[in-house]
């Protein structure tokens, strides 16, 4: 019996860790990347990762053709509605052109769910956010639900290496924004690579899944959770930051739905990564 394959695209903070996953659990994976830079950064990993510009027509490599899944995990790094669109969307579509595979996930953002007042929302709360940005990640989200994909829907991913919250806690930098009362959603980048893995079994029907863990603290509770950790004070409070990557919105995103298809994550709360974290660096 042939291995199942998955092209993975975007092979960088979460990318390479599910591309590991997947290659661990017996599947043949092949990695793109945007830059030579990756590829050689990847050049001993088991599987491999090439350079591929993803916003343009794609050729595929020998033997890649119709593989069971897709995964688009690349990253804009940021950057205006032209880049999102470039990366997300029609990246996403050059994907699905070229390699016609079975089975398609898209890796978004909660970003796309803009409530402002704590709400709890759901895979069917109202998705209208008010950034460009993140329209085009609803219009990506509609390519690979019309594919009969999986759309992801990921919290803040944090980990070894990455961590705002802990960073800005140590340097100094940390502010309560107004009293510290706005829900931040998280996900750990291991749990989030196991959800990517997870979601691949194709008994999982097709659809939106929130990715995030099982309880969004105030920003206030996520820093008392550090600042007992370290032994620390608390950050001083101060005004709301307007330039914030993922916007000024305040809700709680469930994850109820993948928890009930059977996926857990390893660090259910911020505060349980917290021992790991500060082991492996932030």
């Amino acid at each position: 019996m042939q291995p199942k394959r998955v092209v993975l695209a975007g092979c960088g903070f979460l990318g390479e860790v599910a591309a590991g996953l997947f290659f661990e659990n017996s599947w043949q994976v092949l990695g793109l990347c945007a830059t030579p830079e990756t590829s050689s950064r990847l050049a001993s990993r088991p599987f491999p990762v090439r350079v591929a510009d993803i916003s343009k027509p794609l050729a595929v490599p020998a033997g890649w053709s119709e593989p069971d899944l897709l995964i688009h995990c690349a990253s804009s790094g940021g950057g205006d509605a032209a880049d999102y669109r470039a990366v997300y969307r029609d990246g996403l579509k050059n994907l699905i052109a070229a390699f016609a595979p079975k089975r398609v996930i898209f890796t978004g953002s909660t970003s796309v769910y803009d409530q402002q007042n704590g709400e709890v929302v759901d895979e069917n709360s109202p998705a209208e956010p008010l950034r460009e940005t993140a329209h085009v990640l609803l219009e990506a989200e509609s390519i690979a639900l019309q594919a009969g994909g999986i759309v992801t829907r990921l919290g803040g991913i944090y980990g070894p290496g990455r961590s705002m919250f802990l960073r800005k806690f140590m340097d100094g930098s940390a502010v309560l924004e107004s009293g510290g009362e706005r829900f931040i959603n998280l996900i750990h980048r291991d749990d989030g690579a196991r959800a990517l893995l997870h979601l691949a079994d194709p008994s999982i029907t097709s659809g939106i899944y929130n990715v995030s863990d099982n309880h969004p603290p105030t920003q206030r509770e996520l820093y008392g959770w550090v600042s007992e950790f370290f032994q620390k004070p608390m950050p001083p409070e101060g005004p709301i930051d307007p330039h914030r990557k993922r916007g000024l919105n305040n809700k709680r995103v469930s994850n109820k739905k993948l928890r009930s298809t059977g996926w857990a994550p390893t660090f259910p709360t911020f505060r349980d990564a917290l021992p790991s974290l500060a082991r492996e660096g932030f």
